[in-house]
């Protein structure tokens, strides 16, 4: 029988509020899941249901999508404050600390910085085709394949992306998902509900972030400059890379070591950037197997 899957809404201290899907029991370790642009909390009920028999599992969507809130203003998109959006999550959920967070693409950018922040609200962090801050400016810098790969970005910044995007019953927002087996009708459907929500919030991502491909040699990510230190997860870290991502190029993983003392990375040849809907499987199984592993920190 599939575990049913319920929502809720959580409401923050800071003003938001995050719809979120839930699966499994209340009283049952507790693993919240991120997702990306331009996606919604639902993407992860398949994983989500495979897991709920053992785990309670928390999908929200992120601020700006889906039928969370979505501040008008660019700079409610920072990285503190979508920081803060998960730090009153875990509030919200119980406390922390949480058993493990889940997290792919822009839900990804949110947890490295939460892990390297506020370490002490998380057990686990397994992260899903979703770059180190560290690495990705590193990339944007001085690899052209990756700038290439992340031009995208810069047409996202672009006023009028959402009407852009918007045209031909959303053709240039499907397309991202190339030729996708698991694309069917419903799914599709699934998809166009979130986005007649409204996509300027999920853009202000995009618009709110410095790490874009330059476009000239006086741009924000050719000057700036991380802390020493900054980027350092000291939480046990799992890395779970589809090999074939055609927007995030396996060279993010070069290096990473140097961030993560207590990190392990598992390539997935021939998965691609969507590989929580390729091989759903595949996700819940390292989910369980990070949960059972020995702590790698020193005792």
């Amino acid at each position: 029988m599939t575990p049913m899957i319920t929502t809720f809404d959580a409401a923050l201290p800071n003003g938001i509020t995050l719809a979120c899907r839930a699966a499994g029991p209340e009283d049952a370790p507790c693993i919240v899941f991120l997702h990306g642009f331009p996606e919604a909390a639902f993407v992860w009920d398949e994983v989500m249901s495979r897991l709920a028999a053992r785990f309670r599992c928390i999908a929200p969507d992120l601020r700006g999508f889906g039928a969370s809130s979505a501040p008008p203003e660019v700079e409610a998109y920072r990285a503190k404050v979508l920081v803060g959006d998960l730090v009153g999550l875990v509030q919200h959920l119980g406390g922390a600390p949480l058993a493990m967070l889940v997290a792919h693409d822009w839900g990804g950018a949110v947890a490295w910085n939460l892990a390297a922040q506020k370490p002490l609200l998380l057990d686990r962090l397994l992260m899903i085709n979703s770059p180190h801050p560290a690495t990705f400016l590193r990339e944007l810098r001085h690899n052209p394949a990756q700038q290439q790969a992340s031009a995208y970005m810069n047409f996202l910044c672009r006023p009028d992306a959402a009407a852009l995007l918007a045209e031909n019953g959303y053709a240039r927002l499907f397309g991202v998902f190339g030729d996708a087996a698991w694309l069917d009708e419903p799914t599709k459907a699934r998809y166009r509900d979130v986005w007649n929500r409204g996509l300027e919030g999920a853009l202000n991502y995009y618009r709110a972030s410095p790490l874009k491909p330059p476009t000239k040699g006086d741009d924000e990510v050719m000057t700036l400059q991380l802390p020493p230190g900054f980027g350092t997860v000291t939480v046990p870290t799992q890395v779970l890379w589809g090999e074939a991502d055609t927007a995030l190029l396996p060279g993010l993983l070069d290096g990473l070591e140097g961030w993560l003392p207590h990190g392990r990375v598992r390539r997935v040849p021939g998965a691609s950037h969507w590989i929580v809907h390729e091989q759903p499987a595949l996700v819940a199984d390292t989910i369980e197997r990070w949960m059972a592993a020995e702590d790698p920190r020193p005792a």
